[in-house]
């Protein structure tokens, strides 16, 4: 091994093992002394009761873990948005989990929570997954009622999607566990079976206080929607669950007698781990962003049996296209090429540049998927399309047109990994979050924004020097260094992809080893879903 590898090796280690820190921070929700307040009520926490819902030594996968990180300070944050998302196995079928976390605002819901709660949704609607609720909250967090309760995509549409999600024939299964107050209340009674757990579930439009305000009447809370009210008197719930325990195994029997699904009939072979190491991964991308490297070692590293099938090898080379299987899934591949090309007219192509030979190919290898049912796979390290005048009159912007319609109008399952760079139109054409990639993840190398946090900096930099020479200031080269450095600073937090996944537009920060496991569980919910309808170009520019 040279020396680069060992650096970069060292780097990209040092990256997982923050990832691993602050994912351990992550987990701990409101902190310490709440769950030991929680655990006090003798309730389990949000996480504990996935855990102890999902099947143990079976594969799983966190949604949106880093959500919220970093938001709502001036409110006292709120770590993973308040809810805690799993793709995960319930005596063998794969399920969406939704669980509130009471020791974050008493399970208030913020407006990063409503997205949260529908991105779960979204994942269950496009799969045809089983989606179960584990409701535990105080209802909106009234401080931000106007950023969460009237707009599409708000508070409200969550009960709009448990009413489509029925008439889809989905399977939702809530269990009451705690609060479950106003408005939120709905989403456990138009699930097909509702539990509640004794003593310490309660159900009701609006709380004893709120009564005795409202109307005068004096009843406690308990008496007003808890389980024996529910059960016995109103018949809004099905089941009465002694404690979280018994709730949660009633669920895992409910579930266990759901019928098997039809298939999308996707093509799976006996998976096979990559010739060459994983672990490579780490030596073979860069310290630096702006530095070179082969995208075909990475692509053996994750791929069965290190075998990719390359799709028009000499032709359009900075992006790779082929077939390969992944944990014996079938999967087409487009990832860009981080490394220098020489075009056979003797050209040369910058690594991680979109060329419009490279997106016609992409283009056409996207359609073929298509037209064979496999699910793509994108990995993403892309500084966007190549400009100048030789580029525009080629019609770069056409051929980049062509691929981005590829993309949108794809019908087979995509999964999109950002590997490193994601900047500018580059994001969209290889199937960015815009794009409804069924899964969409990082590793803690990615960088997503419009350009790099050097590039955007002096940009921003010469738009603000102009303004204060115009405002009479003088700008000496200390100034502008200073102001340099505080625009790169402001931008490079912007660009990191923890700032990504707090707000959603990826599903997780992933250990790059992860990678296989994060693709076949998602090929697997997408076989689910057969295909509805046939890929359809539309009008494009030929």
């Amino acid at each position: 091994m040279d020396i680069n590898f060992n650096k970069n090796e060292d780097h990209n280690k040092l990256k997982v093992a923050d990832l691993r820190k602050k994912m351990a921070k992550v987990k701990t929700g409101g902190g310490q002394k709440r769950i030991e307040k929680h655990h006090a009520k003798g309730k389990l926490t949000a996480r504990e009761r996935i855990n102890y819902l999902l099947d143990d030594d079976a594969p799983a996968l966190e949604i949106g873990a880093f959500a919220g990180d970093g938001m709502y300070e001036e409110h006292g944050g709120c770590p993973s948005a308040g809810v805690v998302v799993g793709i995960g196995y319930i005596r063998g079928k794969q399920c969406v989990v939704v669980a509130n976390d009471a020791t974050v605002k008493a399970g208030a819901w913020f407006p990063i929570t409503a997205k949260k709660n529908l991105r779960a949704q979204e994942i269950a609607i496009e799969n045809k997954l089983p989606i179960v609720y584990l409701v535990d909250s105080a209802g909106v967090y009234l401080p931000m009622q106007d950023e969460i309760f009237p707009d599409k995509e708000h508070f409200g549409r969550i009960f709009r999607n448990n009413a489509v999600m029925s008439s889809m024939g989905i399977t939702q299964i809530a269990a009451v566990m705690g609060s479950c107050v106003a408005g939120g209340a709905y989403l456990p009674i138009m699930s097909d079976e509702a539990l509640i757990v004794d003593k310490t579930g309660s159900i009701f439009l609006a709380g004893s206080y709120l009564v005795k305000a409202a109307i005068g009447e004096s009843i406690d809370n308990e008496t007003l929607g808890g389980a024996t009210t529910h059960c016995e008197i109103s018949g809004v719930t099905d089941y009465k669950a002694k404690d979280d325990k018994d709730a949660l195994d009633t669920i895992k029997n409910i579930v266990s007698k759901i019928g098997d699904y039809d298939k999308a009939g996707f093509n799976r072979e006996k998976p096979i781990k990559p010739k060459e190491n994983p672990e490579d991964i780490y030596g073979i991308l860069p310290k630096s962003r702006a530095d070179q490297y082969d995208m075909r070692e990475i692509i053996q590293r994750l791929v069965d049996d290190s075998d990719f099938e390359e799709y028009k090898k000499g032709y359009g080379q900075s992006i790779l296209t082929g077939y390969a299987r992944i944990d014996g899934w079938a999967v087409g591949i487009v990832a860009n090429q981080r490394k220098l090309v020489k075009t056979k007219k003797g050209e040369m192509q910058f690594g991680g540049v979109i060329y419009s030979d490279s997106a016609d190919k992409a283009t056409r290898f996207i359609a073929n998927c298509n037209q064979k049912k496999i699910p793509l796979v994108f990995l993403q390290d892309v500084t966007g399309f190549m400009v100048g005048s030789k580029s525009e009159h080629g019609g770069i912007i056409k051929d980049g047109a062509k691929m981005v319609n590829a993309v949108s109008n794809s019908v087979v399952p995509k999964f999109t990994v950002v590997i490193g760079n994601s900047y500018g139109a580059g994001n969209y054409a290889m199937c960015g979050k815009a794009y409804d990639p069924r899964l969409i993840v990082a590793w803690p190398s990615a960088e997503l924004a419009v350009m790099s946090g050097n590039s955007a900096a002096k940009v921003l930099l010469q738009i603000e020097t102009a303004s204060l020479k115009k405002a009479g200031k003088e700008i000496t080269p200390e100034v502008e260094k200073e102001l340099y450095d505080k625009i790169k600073a402001r931008y490079d937090a912007q660009i990191s992809p923890y700032y990504a996944a707090a707000r959603l537009w990826t599903d997780a920060i992933i250990d790059p080893l992860d990678t296989r496991k994060w693709i076949s569980m998602g090929i697997e919910a997408a076989d689910h879903a057969p295909i509805e309808k046939p890929f359809n170009l539309g009008v494009i520019q030929v």
